[in-house]
């Protein structure tokens, strides 16, 4: 296109990971808006925490670390932590002068001329000698097949459009899922429904006693060996366990967090398992996590046999252009820090690109 704006790194993606990677460019000596631009497409500031139900509360969020160069400091726990986070990032933005354009939605990014790539979005395209994708996962919910899904005559949702628990007052409930998320809409929904079922593909592990920095390296390690080897990331908090804190110690005592293993089948009215047992539902809640959202980098080819995009540190071994930070072992707030850090270093030391021939 010979009306793309030029620049040396576009940052898809305005969450903890592309505000980090925004902050460490700066410090590089990249200018906003003139070396390097930031394309989010929410409505606001915020990343996915603008989108979190309203009794998250900032008080209830486990290991939020703060972004670089600004603590976030006197944050009210009582809050939802959809506005706490919200007013942060944005203050965080114009401390900076990060310069975030929003909502611009990347369409595809593709190959362009004199080794640079192509960034083709709702607000008109950018060519750039790099690219730093911060996309997160929040826009690609995980939602299983299983048989009779289509049949089930109540209502299914995903945690992404959780808004809260009075909406399963009086109803029966279950609950997909064995993370953070599940245990929570479960310790949440349980006071005003009519009963809930929590099952898991596998069992819950759960963690007593702090999370030390050597147990957050192991966690990490072994993420990152999927992404090392291109095989989809597991999500860090797969390996680290679930805290068991007072509210899961007080479930787990009452009953609500009595797992049962996952069903076979989903009926008109309920679900079922292949012993015959049956559990009526008016509600399904699928909290099964999410997927990376990385579809817009397929014209680039950066999948491998496994199924994942092979990375080392946030480097794509198939195109050292293109970071993926907030991706696999970087999926974490202090993860993602760390992760825009080290893309920027790496940016640092690619060649430059050859003068673009006008036509």
């Amino acid at each position: 296109m010979n009306d793309a704006r030029e620049v040396e790194v576009v940052v898809v993606g305005a969450g903890q990971a592309g505000l980090s990677s925004a902050y460490h460019l700066r410090r590089a000596g990249y200018g906003p808006g003139r070396d390097f631009v930031v394309l989010d497409h929410s409505p606001a500031a915020g990343g996915a925490w603008q989108f979190r139900w309203p009794s998250l509360t900032y008080g209830k969020v486990h290991g939020m670390h703060a972004l670089p160069g600004m603590e976030l400091t006197d944050a009210d726990p009582a809050r939802p932590s959809s506005e706490v986070v919200g007013e942060y990032f944005a203050a965080y933005e114009r401390r900076f002068d990060l310069r975030v354009r929003r909502p611009v939605d990347v369409r595809a990014v593709r190959e362009s001329t004199g080794g640079r790539l192509l960034v083709d979005t709702s607000a008109g395209a950018w060519r750039t000698r790099a690219l730093i994708n911060a996309t997160g996962t929040w826009d690609r919910p995980f939602w299983p097949r299983y048989p009779g899904q289509e049949t089930f005559r109540g209502r299914q949702l995903h945690t992404a459009r959780y808004a809260g628990p009075e909406e399963f007052a009086g109803l029966r409930v279950v609950v997909v899922g064995g993370g953070a998320s599940g245990t929570q809409h479960l310790l949440e929904i349980a006071p005003v429904a009519a009963a809930t079922t929590w099952v898991t593909r596998r069992p819950p592990v759960f963690r007593d006693g702090p999370f030390d920095e050597n147990a957050g390296r192991s966690a990490v390690a072994l993420v990152d060996e999927r992404v090392r080897l291109g095989l989809p990331p597991m999500s860090v908090v797969s390996v680290t366990g679930l805290p068991l804190n007072e509210a899961v110690r007080q479930g787990l005592a009452d009953g609500v967090l009595d797992r049962r293993p996952m069903f076979d089948r989903i009926t008109p009215d309920g679900v079922e398992w292949k012993d015959g047992r049956h559990v009526d539902a008016d509600v399904i809640l699928w909290a099964t996590g999410f997927r990376a959202a990385l579809g817009h980098l397929a014209p680039l080819g950066l999948r491998e046999p496994g199924g994942g995009i092979r990375v080392e540190g946030t480097r794509v071994v198939a195109d050292p252009r293109v970071h993926l930070v907030g991706y696999g072992p970087s999926a974490s707030t202090v993860g993602a820090n760390r992760a825009g850090r080290a893309a920027v270093r790496d940016i640092g030391r690619l060649p430059a690109s050859p003068p673009t021939a006008v036509a």
